[in-house]
């Protein structure tokens, strides 16, 4: 079977990209938990839906996800490949829509969806995410 990769260089590269536990979000958990919140990591929201969010509050129903500005088409971050371009841009156009999807899907079951830019700051995520877990809350 022959590769999506446009060389076996690129094939290398993409399979040794970390699906969960990258630096930024090791970032946010340990700015999340600084501030005593305590979540479940890489956790199904919806056992019925087949989507991991990255940090999830289940008491307080709320399912944080840390999107890569490269996967998840960010406004301000994102570029255009300049190898294979029309693959990666159905791939990125997916991921977005899939996203909306998730977002949908959670809120419909009353869940709260925050979704944060993998080049934002994380402890102003951390107070963000405290502010929706502990509205009005002082830091512990």
């Amino acid at each position: 079977m022959e590769s999506w990769a446009s060389s076996e260089a690129t094939r290398a590269s993409m399979r040794s990209n970390k699906g969960k536990d990258t630096k930024p979000e090791l970032a946010l958990r340990r700015a999340v938990h600084a501030l005593g919140l305590r979540y479940r990591v890489s956790y199904r929201p919806l056992r019925s839906v087949r989507r991991t969010a990255d940090l999830v509050f289940t008491k307080a129903k709320v399912a944080v996800f840390m999107d890569g500005c490269f996967w998840h088409g960010c406004p301000t971050h994102h570029t255009v490949s300049a190898t294979n371009p029309e693959f990666w841009a159905e791939k990125v156009r997916r991921n977005r829509e899939r996203d909306l999807e998730t977002d949908r899907l959670l809120r419909e079951a009353g869940w709260r969806v925050i979704r944060i830019w993998e080049h934002e700051d994380p402890l102003t995520a951390a107070s963000m995410i405290r502010e929706v877990i502990r509205p009005g809350k002082t830091p512990i």
